[in-house]
This record gives C-alpha cells, structure tokens and sequence, in this order.
C-alpha cells in the first residue's frame, strides 16, 4: 500500500472537511449567523446606513459608523393603504416646520423626507397609523432631524 496506510488517508480526508467546513462557515456558508456580517447588530440594516426602520416591529434606529447611536426609538408607520415604503433611500430634504402640500396642511415637525411622495420622518402622534411617513415622538424627531444630512442612506424593512 505504500507509505500512507488507508486509516491515515481516511484521517487526512476528515481533517480537510473539517477545514473546509470552518472556513466555509466563517463565510457565512453554513448558516453561521457572523458578528461582522455587513450588518448592525439589533437591527435588520447594513452597517452602510445613517437611518434604519423596521416597519414589523415599529422601531427605528440611527447609525453611525455602523454602531447604533440612538435607538430602537418607537415608530408609528403607514397605515393599510398607505403602507410606508420598503427599500434603500437616501435623505433628500429637510424642513422644521413643514406643512403637508397633500393633507391639508397637516403639521410635520422637523420632517426628513427620503422618498417619492413626501414620504418623511417627522414628529407626530404614535397611537395613529400615517399616510406613508415615519412618525416619531418630539425628542425623537429633534434627534433624526439634527443627525441625518441630505445624502444619508435610510433602509426601511
């Protein structure tokens, strides 16, 4: 059989897939959930945003540099219908004291609008579903208005 038994063959097969294995699950491969995955721990966002929202458990959060800053704060969403939107945004604008062009004038303190339709996080009463923005209490409100800039990344899930 020559130098290398089969017992020791058998062994030096085993120890590759084992090797493989720990190098594939660093990866991400065999379903290893990983610290430094690309995402912020606690949340469903990539570490690449400023602003995150999970529109399932109501909660936002402000990111910077990939570390939550402020949050899971409480949020009240898009009612049915008017469902606030899901995907990758960027802030677009800002204004202290917006009014709503489409709702009658409706007050939109410290509003932060990141997509199509006037869609906004602003300050505004929890207990009520909105026409498709992110509602957040006054202190909450002050504090995304203050740290997101036109250009930041917002992921709504």
């Amino acid at each position: 059989m020559g130098k290398h038994s089969k017992a020791a063959r058998v062994r030096a097969r085993s120890l590759v897939a084992a090797t493989a294995l720990v190098v594939l699950s660093g990866f991400g491969v065999a379903g290893t959930a990983l610290a430094d995955d690309g995402h912020v721990e606690g949340t469903p966002c990539t570490d690449e945003v400023r602003a995150c929202v999970d529109l399932g458990a109501k909660k936002a959060w402000l990111i910077e540099d990939g570390k939550v800053v402020r949050g899971p704060v409480p949020i009240s969403p898009g009612a049915p219908g008017h469902e606030t939107p899901k995907g990758a945004f960027s802030v677009e604008w800002k204004d202290t004291n917006h009014k709503s062009v489409e709702y009658d004038g409706a007050p939109m303190p410290f509003a932060v609008f990141f997509a199509e339709g006037g869609i906004a996080f602003h300050e505004g009463k929890l207990d009520g579903r909105s026409h498709g923005c992110v509602r957040l209490r006054h202190e909450d409100a002050v504090e995304f208005y203050n740290f997101l800039e036109v250009g930041d990344a917002v992921e709504v899930h």
